[in-house]
């Protein structure tokens, strides 16, 4: 694949540990899509769920995806950006049930509590790079990361799920997967972030641990 207008410090054919995408929904397909524009290939897709046709507004997936597992259909959407994924990503239908993961972890499923359970799950283990989290309004959206080497880089990262997915739900009563096209520009923009984080990371920058978007009123903080 040819990388020559990608980031041009950022060399993906140089790595070794595999990207975690859990969740295959509009965030999950959304990183995953521009992760693999940047040249990256080893994925590992978790979801249980199918493409439904109201998928279909804000999410990567296409009328010939309707009624595919969402990791099927996703791994055709990569491939067609770069064919090579196809020999080292890994599908995960069932979706994550308790498995220990390793490298970098996107945690892109529409859940809360599933996504601390993975965190405090993995808060002891050495071979997790990074993680990654988005969080997703109708008009503002969160992205967290953690550098997995830094213990109070993840424990803060721990800290910023201490509330409920019920919680969650009376905040937002209205979430991202059952919004139309309103939430579309805020999906693509704080996923952007986050893979702009990565790569910095990946090039040897440390990760912003917080970056708050606004995408209707064009206001971006990072800390």
């Amino acid at each position: 694949m040819d990388l020559s207008k990608s980031y041009e410090s950022f060399q993906p054919e140089k790595q070794k540990d595999r990207i975690h995408i859990i969740g295959c929904g509009s965030v999950g397909s959304t990183v995953a899509y521009m992760l693999a524009r940047t040249g990256v290939t080893s994925f590992t897709l978790w979801d249980f769920d199918t493409v439904e046709p109201h998928n279909l507004a804000n999410q990567m997936f296409r009328q010939k995806d309707i009624h595919k597992p969402k990791v099927d259909a996703l791994l055709d959407i990569i491939c067609e950006i770069n064919p090579e994924i196809a020999d080292t990503a890994k599908l995960k239908p069932d979706g994550w049930n308790g498995q220990q993961l390793s490298g970098y972890v996107f945690l892109c499923v529409d859940n809360i509590d599933l996504r601390r359970q993975i965190v405090e799950m993995h808060m002891d283990n050495p071979y997790v790079k990074a993680m990654f989290d988005f969080r997703t309004r109708l008009e503002d959206a969160q992205h967290y990361a953690a550098d997995w080497s830094d213990y109070k880089m993840k424990k803060d990262f721990l800290n910023s799920m201490n509330f409920s997915h019920d919680e969650a739900k009376e905040e937002t009563p209205v979430s991202a997967c059952n919004v139309t096209l309103s939430v579309c520009p805020t999906v693509l923009v704080i996923c952007a972030r986050g893979v702009a984080n990565f790569m910095n990371f990946w090039n040897g920058k440390p990760l912003k641990k917080l970056i708050l978007d606004d995408a209707f009123n064009f206001v971006c903080d990072a800390f």
